[in-house]
């Protein structure tokens, strides 16, 4: 009974004990386990990493959007609209995360995940260097494959 009376005078000071405090602050209010895909405020500003999340977005139905609120307005604006399309749910979350290297953005689940590779540069690093001559190979051999020309 005492330990029952202690726990609840410990949160009325102190506020419900949170867990992983420190990983919830540099994921936006979540957890590593549940993140998808995750981009620095730097990484939000090239056209590059905002059109291979464009892309891929859709890979993830079950997932929501949530994007720092100190990234530039008009960055926050085309992520919003980015996740509109894809018909994702998003919140921009409050966060005393400035920096270019901070979480600028995550794609989430509401469950672990447990993805192994989650920055977007290491995980889609395929598109960004492939060449425009092996995009037409791959599209050669999926017509080849398909339609008997």
């Amino acid at each position: 009974m005492a330990d029952e009376l202690q726990n609840h005078l410990d949160k009325g000071m102190y506020g419900t004990p949170s867990v992983n405090p420190d990983e919830q602050r540099k994921f936006l209010g979540t957890f590593r386990e549940r993140v998808y895909i995750r981009m620095t405020i730097q990484q939000m500003k090239q056209d590059s990493n905002k059109k291979i999340l464009e892309n891929h977005l859709s890979d993830y139905p079950d997932a929501s959007v949530l994007i720092n609120g100190n990234a530039s307005e008009s960055v926050q604006s085309s992520y919003i609209q980015i996740a509109m399309k894809a018909k994702l749910k998003f919140t921009v979350v409050d966060s005393d995360l400035k920096g270019d290297d901070d979480s600028g953005l995550l794609v989430v689940a509401n469950k672990a995940v447990n993805e192994d590779t989650i920055d977007i540069a290491e995980k889609f690093n395929s598109e960004n260097t492939q060449s425009p001559q092996s995009t037409s190979e791959k599209k050669g051999f999926w017509h080849k494959l398909f339609h008997n020309n």
